[in-house]
């Protein structure tokens, strides 16, 4: 810097204790630059806009087009990591599951990570590490970032053309957007948000949330003073009101009201009803027991769910549930919880409902990754009825004939869990509606699959075993093998990458595996069309409910 720089900026009510370790580019407007200390290495781009900053600036690299206005302090730390690198205690509060974080980690790599500690301590962390470490030094603030009106901001890395307005306090964490130039901004975080040890992707963040050991995943927004430590929030997640503590929380979970406490889960498509409570009780050794809501759970309002338990997709979770269920092979259900916190199963029943439907039918259309030009991190498989769903139902078709021909109790006891043998039989005759609306759908049976699959290999065979929900993305179980051989992430996300491309054609693999598929008893048209009248019953009832509540006379 010049000498008459130098006087032009104190002048304006800059000072600093060693000028010549600042830099400005020499077209900078100096007009624009007033009220900042500056400390240390400090080196600012062309075109910015620098006012009232009276902690300082100190260790900073500063893009161009930046419009720093009104905030306490920013500052590096030496050896700072902007939050990449952190590891996040999901599940297992103790720590013994963490999830190391970087700008781009999907949500089947985190996945990964918490379900099998061994592997991620052993292979995936160093890959994580490499990878890391190969990352650009880009400036701490990007070009075309804008911070106005915040408290302090240490530690942090703001991506270009990202925005932080009123943020109360920053530490330690990155702000990434990956949006194409011209593309409306994802990356925004607000008003009164307290955050430490974080990353922040393509995702909003504001209204007074306070997070502590965070990652906040593409098309994320949450708000209204949310809290959250020890969590994960992949693609479209909505948070509100609530607390999430060691939550691992996949695409699609929503939770938009006060009292709400999710607490040591793997979850996604879920709906937490207003006052869900979550509890990881039995502290003989430390906060270990932890759950998993599979994909499509809801709870009802006031719900309350002890860990360990396993909730079965697509279920409905209404009252206390004390007695760590697992209701996984019993998918589409309404669980009750009683008195003594005992689960009664109502097999099938989510099956008839039109907002499952609906639910199924709006998930793709409220992506608000897309139409942004950002690449999509997270694999997510739709469709409600898949070979993880169908096999599910069709092993509950076998344990519901079991159960009914070892007993002739009105009430029978089945793993735990409380079921009505009227329950069962009506489950059974969901079940096969579902399964041959899934066939319907596809225009496949095993035997038509079959000659299919032998006419034509479009991929390497590997769909006809037992199925996971890997982050929601869903995948032949057969694939983690691969995954776990491979030597680095890039890798791990092409083998993703090409599980989602083959999906359709691994699934009627699948299909030509099960000749339970082409029992005589699934009569696809007639047990479809049955299904889908029930669906249209459901939306009809619910129609004419409104119609109702419309005509209901105004108070005298």
């Amino acid at each position: 810097m010049t000498e008459k720089q130098i006087e032009i900026l104190e002048r304006q009510g800059c000072w600093c204790d060693d000028w010549s370790r600042v830099s400005i580019s020499s077209d900078a407007d100096l007009r624009k630059i007033r009220n900042v200390f500056f400390r240390g290495d400090v080196a600012i781009g062309s075109n910015p806009e620098i006012i009232n900053v009276p902690g300082g600036i100190a260790d900073v690299r500063i893009g161009d087009n930046v419009r720093i206005v009104n905030v306490a302090r920013i500052c590096r730390s030496s050896g700072a990591s902007y939050g990449v690198g952190c590891d996040v205690a999901v599940l297992d509060e103790t720590g013994t599951r963490p999830v190391r974080i970087y700008p781009g980690i999907s949500a089947q790599v985190a996945a990964l990570a918490a379900l099998d500690p061994e592997f991620a301590a052993s292979k995936l962390f160093p890959m994580i590490d490499r990878l890391t470490a190969s990352l650009p030094d880009s400036p701490e603030i990007g070009h075309g970032a804008s911070i106005t009106d915040c408290g302090p901001i240490c530690d942090v890395r703001v991506w270009p053309g990202v925005s932080v307005e009123g943020a109360a306090r920053l530490k330690n964490g990155s702000i990434v957007s990956n949006c194409a130039p011209g593309a409306s901004l994802l990356a925004f975080v607000g008003h009164g948000v307290d955050a430490e040890d974080f990353i922040i992707e393509d995702a909003v963040v504001k209204g007074g949330c306070l997070l502590r050991h965070v990652y906040v995943g593409q098309g994320c927004v949450l708000d209204k003073r949310f809290t959250a430590h020890d969590s994960l929030f992949f693609a479209n997640c909505a948070m509100e009101n609530g607390e999430a503590c060691a939550l691992l929380a996949g695409p699609y979970t929503v939770s938009m009201h006060k009292s709400s406490l999710l607490i040591g889960v793997q979850t996604s498509f879920m709906n937490a009803g207003s006052g869900t409570n979550m509890s990881n009780h039995t502290y003989k050794l430390g906060p270990v027991h932890w759950g998993v809501m599979e994909r499509g759970a809801k709870t009802a309002s006031n719900a309350y769910v002890m860990h360990g338990s396993c909730i079965g997709a697509y279920s409905l979770v209404m009252g206390d549930h004390k007695t760590h269920p697992d209701t996984s092979p019993f998918p589409f259900s309404y669980l009750f919880g009683d008195a003594r916190g005992v689960t009664s199963v109502v097999p099938g029943a989510m099956l008839k409902s039109y907002g499952l439907r609906r639910d199924g039918e709006k998930w793709p259309r409220r992506d608000h990754r897309r139409g942004r030009g950002i690449p999509l991190i997270d694999r997510i498989t739709f469709p409600v009825l898949n070979p993880l769903t169908v096999d599910r139902m069709l092993g509950a078709l076998d344990v519901i004939s079991n159960l009914l021909a070892g007993s002739s109790d009105d009430e029978i006891m089945a793993g735990g869990l409380k079921v009505s043998r009227r329950h069962l039989t009506q489950g059974a005759e969901l079940y096969k509606m579902a399964i041959a609306l899934y066939l319907r759908r596809l225009g496949a049976t095993a035997s038509t699959t079959a000659e299919d699959s032998s006419k034509k290999e479009t991929h390497e065979k590997m769909g006809g075993g037992k199925w996971i929900d890997l982050g929601s993305q869903l995948m032949p179980q057969e694939a983690l093998a691969q995954l776990k051989a491979t030597g680095s992430i890039a890798e791990i996300e092409k083998i993703l990458d090409r599980m989602a491309e083959d999906y359709e054609a691994l699934q009627r693999e699948w299909i030509a595996t099960k000749p339970e598929l082409s029992r005589p008893e699934i009569d696809v048209e007639a047990y479809a069309a049955r299904l889908e009248s029930l669906i249209e019953a459901d939306r009809q009832a619910a129609i004419q409910s409104l119609r109702q509540e419309g005509r209901q006379d105004s108070p005298s």
